[in-house]
């Protein structure tokens, strides 16, 4: 795919891989973007805000981070004139080489893509994290929750270093330097052991 000039999404959260990623757009900046692709059939770049709001403020500076994921977009609707209801999946990890800021204050940039995680089962000292996860999506499940509503989708990869530590990596409230951490860090053994310490800090395990 073209790497350059790839439009941009700023948000407080991190997409990963794999992800679910639900969003309401009504910005004119991101309202034509959105609409040219969904016509191309093109992915656009979620790249989490180290500074700044998600709604543009004239007098705000907005600072990106250095890596982001690529989103697909899924389903969308537009319930009303100005208002596009997406629902995305996360594809690919990059790295953001370059960005500018152009009309309207959209951002577009010049990536490199990531290597997607190899598969490496869980090692018996992080299972906790893979036990904890498995317990909140059942939970979800046992609640009534819809399948299409949920923070996460099928299929539950939980033997996964990978898709357990990214799913985390979504879920847990992570200051915007920590998921640019996560996003660069190519061992996903070494992810989710960063994940545990987060849990075990958190009294979440």
């Amino acid at each position: 795919m073209n790497t350059s000039n790839i439009p941009l999404f700023p948000l407080g959260r991190a997409l990963f891989p794999d992800g679910v990623l639900h969003l309401r757009i009504f910005e004119v900046r991101y309202l034509d973007m959105i609409k040219k692709s969904i016509e191309a059939g093109e992915p656009f770049g979620i790249v989490p805000l180290i500074e700044g709001s998600e709604v543009r403020r004239p007098e705000a500076t907005e600072v990106l981070a250095q890596a982001g994921t690529l989103a697909r977009i899924d389903e969308w609707v537009s319930p009303m004139p100005g208002l596009i209801q997406l629902r995305c999946s996360g594809t690919r990890r990059f790295h953001l080489q370059d960005c500018e800021q152009g009309r309207f204050g959209l951002w577009s940039g010049d990536i490199a893509l990531m290597a997607d995680d190899p598969v490496i089962a869980i090692p018996d000292p992080l299972q906790a994290s893979a036990n904890r996860l498995g317990k909140l999506i059942a939970d979800m499940q046992k609640s009534g929750t819809p399948a299409a509503a949920m923070p996460l989708s099928p299929p539950f990869r939980l033997d996964e270093c990978g898709w357990v530590a990214n799913r985390w990596c979504e879920l847990l409230p992570l200051m915007p330097i920590e998921q640019q951490d996560m996003l660069t860090l190519d061992d996903p053994v070494r992810r989710l052991a960063q994940v545990q310490q987060i849990l075990n800090g958190r009294g979440l395990l």
